[in-house]
């Protein structure tokens, strides 16, 4: 089950409507979203009472129940990464609504892709990540899949559809972009 040839095989098989694909997939689903998450979470402030066994539930019920479309397993898991990013601005926005204020403060890329700050600077981060999409979505995607969806430069220059040489200057270009918007 772990080829890559073979999830792909099931997860077009889940997307076209075969229940019974879905819980053979769902173990190993289940693990690599755990990773991911895990790797959000040791990002995360500390405090934090979302945990990472919550966010995968919460990313694998939206998935199961969302009529998503997508060309193979790394394009899964890049749509699973940025439905996570999503459900952690989600908790932050309603973190931030509990308290109203705090002390936000600039921020640089770097740290922002750590999410080690106050609600107010991961919610200024993904503001500062939409509003990079909005210039060049391949930019955004680029720094969602390296930093948020934690795939290496391989995998993420073949979801984008270019070279790791090209992944390098999107990244490169992101980071710079990111920097002097969060300013």
């Amino acid at each position: 089950m772990q080829g890559t040839d073979d999830v792909t095989a099931v997860l077009a098989a889940w997307q076209q409507g075969d229940e019974a694909a879905l819980e053979r997939l769902a173990p190993f689903i289940y693990d690599e979203l755990h990773r991911i998450a895990a790797g959000y979470m040791r990002r995360e402030r500390g405090g934090s009472t979302l945990q990472a066994t919550a966010l995968v539930n919460e990313a694998y019920l939206r998935l199961a129940g969302a009529n998503l479309s997508f060309t193979d397993r790394s394009h899964f898991f890049a749509l699973a990464a940025r439905m996570m990013r999503r459900i952690l601005v989600d908790h932050a926005r309603g973190r931030r609504a509990e308290k109203r204020g705090g002390d936000a403060k600039k921020l640089m890329f770097d740290e922002a892709a750590v999410v080690d700050q106050p609600d107010d600077a991961l919610l200024e981060f993904d503001q500062a990540l939409e509003k990079l999409a909005g210039f060049d979505a391949r930019l955004a995607r680029a720094i969602e899949l390296r930093f948020f969806g934690g795939m290496d430069h391989k995998e993420a220059s073949e979801v984008l559809g270019v070279s790791v040489s090209t992944l390098y200057e999107d990244l490169k270009l992101a980071k710079a972009w990111l920097n002097r918007e969060l300013a």
